[in-house]
């Protein structure tokens, strides 16, 4: 398969923009954008996130003991690229708040789902990070959505549950 036809169509696939997070045994927060997040299990309640092994997070989160998923609503564009850039203090903006299992997390975020971790796959050059999932928050704000390489948000009035018509995606330029 080929590297470029696989990225290519691979972009067309919408996904969740998240921030995950954790804290280390010093306290140090870490944290980094995936929108490579999906549920597992319900029995037991599972979760993944997809990690490059070549992140500077990627020790962190490869031992942490908790993680926080954040996903992020539509207004939160800005919270993305920073957690995406490399070699920038990614907490320095003061918007991340102690939230559940203490952790780091976005107050503005639609959904958080705290994680224990219950594995660490290897996937290529990536590490699937697997966590049981222990807390949850959700809200009605729309989420942000990552399509054809540029964020984007579903359409108003698309359903919230799901019910109804497909998701519809409206990228930021079109708003």
């Amino acid at each position: 398969m080929e590297r470029t036809a696989l990225t290519h169509t691979m972009a067309r696939v919408p996904g969740p923009v998240t921030v995950v997070t954790t804290a280390d045994g010093t306290g140090r927060r870490w944290g980094f954008t995936a929108n490579s997040f999906t549920s597992v299990s319900l029995d037991p309640p599972l979760v993944l996130v997809c990690l490059a092994k070549t992140a500077s997070t990627h020790q962190a989160f490869t031992s942490a003991g908790r993680f926080l998923v954040n996903v992020l609503a539509h207004d939160q564009e800005a919270v993305a690229r920073r957690f995406a850039r490399s070699g920038a203090d990614r907490f320095a903006a003061g918007n991340m708040a102690p939230c559940e299992l203490g952790l780091p997390g976005s107050p503005g975020a639609c959904a958080r789902i705290a994680c224990t971790a219950h594995s660490v796959v290897d996937a290529g050059d990536h590490s699937v990070l697997l966590g049981r999932v222990v807390d949850t928050y959700a809200d009605d704000r729309a989420p942000l959505v990552y399509h054809n390489r540029a964020f984007a948000r579903p359409a108003a009035g698309t359903p919230a549950t799901g019910a109804g018509e497909p998701l519809k995606v409206l990228h930021l330029a079109d708003w």
